[in-house]
């Protein structure tokens, strides 16, 4: 039986890689453990209000969103898929923002961009949009996309971007809406947790 031999070199090299094995592994595990003790702090804060009019066939000249896509069936007739959940209706807006609900208030820029209506069995959107901002505070587009289920009271969309004043920001946008003189006034209340 042949006996193996461990050199001095050998034992050294095998120490220093179950030494920084350890390090790493534990140096990990107290960054997660840190990170889910300390609560998230936004660094930049921002409420706004959009305002939606949807175009009904008479309000051209008010209408500041319009269903632009419906399902079709094969015979070029709209489709009975869930007609009380609007599936498959897709709507594009460009809508004005404001600091306030007061539509009539100065617009700090537009909320522009599409939802679509995905769901069957129940109101649920999915949101691709953007504000684009140009006041005297911000200058700059910030940029929402994901699922919103629209029957809670308030709902959470990612933050997933931005330029200008908002170069590469991260957060949350939490909105809620209500009908404000005839029209859908949406807030969104944006909490970044990630600014450059």
């Amino acid at each position: 039986m042949k006996k193996t031999h461990i050199t001095h070199d050998s034992l050294l090299l095998i120490l220093l890689v179950a030494a920084t094995f350890f390090f790493t592994s534990s140096s990990a595990t107290s960054r997660n453990t840190d990170s889910k003790k300390k609560p998230l702090v936004p660094c930049k804060k921002l409420d706004l209000y959009f305002h939606d009019i949807l175009y009904d066939g008479h309000n051209a000249a008010n209408a500041t969103s319009s269903i632009v896509a419906s399902p079709v069936g094969g015979s070029g007739t709209r489709t009975a898929l869930s007609p009380s959940f609007h599936f498959g209706d897709v709507i594009v807006f460009d809508d004005p923002v404001t600091l306030d609900k007061n539509i009539h208030s100065t617009p700090v820029g537009r909320a522009q961009g599409s939802y679509i209506f995905d769901a069957k069995s129940t109101y649920s959107v999915w949101l691709g949009f953007a504000f684009v901002l140009n006041s005297a505070d911000y200058k700059g587009c910030i940029t929402f996309a994901g699922a919103e289920p629209v029957t809670l009271k308030t709902r959470d969309v990612p933050v997933v971007g931005g330029t200008g004043d908002f170069f590469m920001h991260r957060g949350i946008a939490t909105t809620s809406d209500e009908v404000v003189d005839g029209h859908l006034c949406v807030r969104v209340q944006i909490r970044f947790y990630e600014c450059y």
